[in-house]
């Protein structure tokens, strides 16, 4: 029996990568009557007595596990963020980080589009820059569009990573990708010949080798539409918040109504985004409405 990591998913098939090569492997029928389904990136033990003949066994521990991509133990997030004006949104920037801490992965903002700014705009990116800097985020902001010191920036994040890249339609994920590993398409092609399956669009999932990290293929994340979690526990995903709420003099203080919030003063003081904030109180009155509609529904 062998431990791998399953870099691909293919039509009920998944290539297994262990001790430096690929198996093709089937899951056993056990995991279908468990309610059990191999995601790419799981790590899993199997047999393969050929690379082309193999079954899955058994899938060990998750540490975090997507829904869109369908993928297991990713720890990093490239969050591709397009700067104009016309596509700019703290709100959109603000419900992605906060997804990706209620799943516990670790996010970096990538900020595009940003040679499409005028000198006053990019300055003011600039500015909001910083501010996410100070809440604990690594944000990567140049001037030039893909400028070299951004990608090596992004190579360096992503190192030692299973990592997703997500953004809006149009914020330039694929051209990111594609800039990070020129030839990113042969790349992937070659997995599925190396396997002699050919090429295949349809249900595939793949972690692709880049800048001694792993990335889906796909790039997306789309599950930050609704936060699966109680409005009051908002709050914990907001780092800045964490923060002060020890000073706060309420226990459990959700930073909207009480007297004496330590979140409301740092606000009023200029020490933390009023933009973050106003997003705060929009997630948690969306997060609070859709419970009540839920409930009232049971």
């Amino acid at each position: 029996m062998k431990t791998g990591q399953i870099r691909q998913s293919l039509s009920g098939f998944y290539d297994v990568y262990a001790d430096g090569q690929l198996y093709r492997t089937r899951a056993r029928g056990n995991f279908r009557k468990r309610g059990l389904t191999p995601l790419v990136g799981d790590q899993v033990a199997f047999d393969a007595p050929t690379q082309q003949e193999g079954y899955i066994l058994k899938l060990l521990a998750r540490q975090t596990e997507l829904v869109r991509p369908p993928v297991a133990n990713v720890d990093l997030a490239i969050v591709v963020t397009a700067t104009t004006t016309q596509e700019f949104s703290t709100n959109l920037l603000d419900r992605q980080l906060v997804a990706l801490e209620v799943a516990g992965i670790q996010s970096v903002i990538y900020m595009a589009k940003t040679d499409l700014l005028s000198e006053t705009e990019f300055a003011e990116r600039q500015k909001l820059a910083e501010a996410y800097q100070a809440i604990g985020y690594q944000v990567i902001i140049e001037r030039a569009a893909f400028d070299p010191a951004a990608l090596t920036a992004v190579k360096s994040a992503l190192a030692g990573h299973v990592a997703v890249v997500m953004g809006q339609t149009g914020a330039g994920k694929s051209t990111l990708l594609n800039h990070l590993q020129p030839g990113l398409d042969l790349a992937t092609g070659e997995i599925s010949q190396a396997l002699n399956r050919g090429k295949h669009t349809t249900r595939k999932v793949s972690l692709i080798e880049i800048a001694d990290g792993l990335v889906a293929d796909t790039p997306g994340f789309s599950s930050y539409e609704v936060f699966d979690i109680p409005a009051t526990d908002l709050t914990h995903y907001f780092p800045e918040f964490v923060q002060l709420s020890a000073d706060c003099k309420y226990r459990g203080c959700v930073h909207i109504n009480e007297p004496k919030c330590a979140v409301k003063a740092a606000l009023a003081a200029g020490t933390i985004l009023q933009s973050r904030y106003d997003n705060y109180l929009q997630f948690y009155e969306t997060i609070k409405n859709k419970k009540v509609i839920y409930n009232k529904k049971k």
